[in-house]
């Protein structure tokens, strides 16, 4: 009776606070604003050290919920994602670079493994951003208790005291990518699937018909960890004075370090214990030793404390940042993906905006739709048109995430961004002999011969296999003669470094598939440019960030973070229901997709 009675408390408090927060509207908003800010900013206190929380999820955008939502997300048991947008952190460390008010930054925590946010494109971006912060005469020290993966690792290697507890373990074995493959499953259970592809290394249909990688996927994938793997070693070398051979030999005779042997090999600079890493900052932060705790504010809380005074003056110039992050999909989409509808009408109203001077697409896509992606392109090219268009490639923008990106004035991608794939597959499904073994059959009549050529109830025909086929090469054919038509390359060539195979923002850009090698400032500064606009320009973000209401609700409403789940099976099991959701969102009217090979599960 009292668990009832908390639940039914707790239910219409959520319910109340939402109601208030919607009735009274613009007043309390505003003095919510104010007391918000004032309170913000007095936590920013002199000799304070920023921290950062590697658990913390960097995205592209905002979450973009409405309260209502965030209010339903905890009433069903569930936390709120912690995430911070890119741009933050990227503005937030450069303010804090130059803030007398901050002594330091301290890194600590683990990255979510499952997690796609925090890609390593965006990891680059990040790290580059705090070696400029270590430039400015500011120390970094990094700590963790438990150890930490390459992908931390990256981040962390830049500080100036890498430091580790004795009974953690730093993993530094390589890059991989391990496949599920159902294809016995669906044989077992009776599912049939008929596969139809164009492009060689199209293999986005091997997990449904295969049991292991064909050589081609397997080439692919090895060349793109191989330039994963060789710009990691090259980038952790550089900061930790050592040779890009010496790691490599590391990774192959040792796999997995204890602090102590990662302190031999020059991996880090210490053994500590927490209260010697507790001591240290106590030191940058000039208290004195019976203190149980630091002088510090999180990334959150300073980016929240700066927002009112970082903006830039009033400009009529606008450059727009429309980011589109996610699978993309037929129709208006859902949170988490990009409807093909909703991003063409953005782009349509930005055209149309005589205020809006330059556009930054920030693509984080796998792909997805084929005739979404395409509605996406034609919108794309109109746009460049009539006003800069330029690309930002984040961790992936590959397949029907590289076709919305081709028309651009301009690309840029990270050396890590998987990008190209250019290629459109199809998967037919039957489920004749699951529901044969179960008593179920199926009798039809039809008017003409390919009348029931949709059904899934049987397995399709030559004849039905070969009109699917020729939808889908004539998808391929449209989508080659795209980028033809919009890359600098030789239509000869367009088909040989196409064919659906992946490649990495360092071969992409040799190969011609994008232009410049940097990040979303690097692409912001270049749309400054290309529309002439000097110092007299402001920035809008599309979707627009979530109100502060939503903000307050997420905090509000959080309540104690959720730790990383770190466990190997809890980790699989967010793999697949990672793969699950990509098929639930699969509604391509054509049942046609441009699409990555696999999810980025790259360790």
């Amino acid at each position: 009776m009292r668990d009832f009675l908390k639940q039914t408390f707790a239910t219409l408090t959520g319910i109340f606070l939402f109601l208030t927060l919607s009735v009274t509207g613009l007043t309390v908003l505003l003095i919510a604003i104010t007391a918000a800010s004032r309170e913000a900013s007095s936590r920013v206190e002199k000799d304070s050290i920023l921290t950062i929380d590697l658990a913390q999820e960097i995205t592209d955008s905002s979450l973009t919920n409405s309260p209502g939502e965030v209010i339903g997300q905890a009433l069903s048991g569930s936390s709120p994602r912690n995430t911070i947008a890119l741009r933050t952190v990227l503005e937030t460390l450069e303010r804090a670079a130059k803030d007398d008010r901050i002594a330091g930054i301290y890194l600590s925590g683990s990255i979510n493994p499952a997690g796609l946010g925090s890609g390593l494109a965006t990891l680059q971006e990040v790290r580059q951003a705090l070696q400029k912060f270590r430039e400015s005469g500011k120390p970094i020290l990094a700590y963790d208790t438990t150890g930490w993966t390459e992908r931390e690792y990256y981040l962390t290697s830049v500080a100036d005291q890498v430091l580790l507890n004795p009974t953690a373990v730093l993993e530094f074995n390589g890059f991989s990518v391990e496949t599920a493959f159902f294809a016995g499953a669906l044989q077992k259970y009776g599912v049939g699937v008929q596969p139809i592809r164009a492009g060689k290394y199209k293999s986005a249909v091997e997990p449904f018909v295969r049991t292991a990688n064909s050589p081609e996927a397997e080439e692919e994938t090895q060349k793109l960890l191989g330039d994963l793997w060789t710009g990691f070693l090259s980038t952790v070398a550089k900061s930790r004075n050592l040779k890009p051979e010496q790691l490599q030999t590391l990774a192959d005779q040792q796999g997995l370090l204890m602090s102590d042997q990662a302190q031999t090999a020059k991996l880090i600079d210490k053994v500590v214990h927490e209260d010697e890493v507790l001591a240290e900052l106590q030191d940058l932060t000039g208290e004195s030793k019976d203190k149980d705790s630091f002088r510090n504010i999180s990334i959150s809380d300073y980016a929240r404390a700066a927002e009112l005074t970082a903006r830039r003056p009033y400009s009529p110039n606008k450059v727009a940042v429309i980011y589109a992050e996610g699978e993309i999909v037929s129709g208006k989409g859902a949170p988490g993906s990009i409807g093909g509808d909703t991003l063409a009408e953005q782009l349509r109203e930005l055209r149309l905006d005589d205020d809006i001077k330059a556009i930054v697409l920030r693509v984080n896509s796998p792909g997805g739709s084929a005739t979404a992606s395409a509605r996406i392109a034609r919108e794309v090219l109109l746009t460049k048109q009539q006003k800069p268009v330029i690309v930002s490639m984040g961790s992936y923008a590959a397949s029907g995430g590289y076709q919305i990106s081709t028309y651009a004035s301009k690309i840029f991608a990270a050396p890590s961004t998987i990008t190209g794939s250019i290629g459109v597959f199809g998967l037919l499904p039957n489920v004749k002999t699951l529901a044969n073994n179960n008593g179920i059959t199926w009798d039809v009549v039809k008017t003409g011969r390919f009348a029931d050529s949709t059904s899934i109830t049987r397995p399709k025909t030559p004849e039905e296999l070969a009109i699917a086929q020729r939808v889908v090469d004539r998808l391929y054919d449209q989508f080659l003669a795209i980028v033809a038509e919009s890359r600098p390359i030789p239509t000869q060539k367009v088909a040989a470094v196409a064919q659906g195979r992946v490649w990495s923002g360092t071969s992409a850009k040799s190969l011609g598939l994008v232009d410049e090698l940097g990040g979303l400032e690097a692409a912001v500064q270049a749309a400054v440019d290309a529309a002439k606009l000097g110092n007299n320009w402001q920035l809008e973000e599309y979707p627009q960030g979530s109100s502060f209401e939503t903000r307050l609700l997420r905090r509000l409403l959080r309540g104690a973070e959720q730790a990383t789940a770190r466990d190997p099976l809890t980790v699989e099991l967010q793999k697949l229901q990672a793969d699950f959701r990509v098929l639930q969102l699969m509604n391509d009217p054509l049942g046609a997709y441009s699409r990555l090979p696999f999810n980025p599960w790259i360790k």
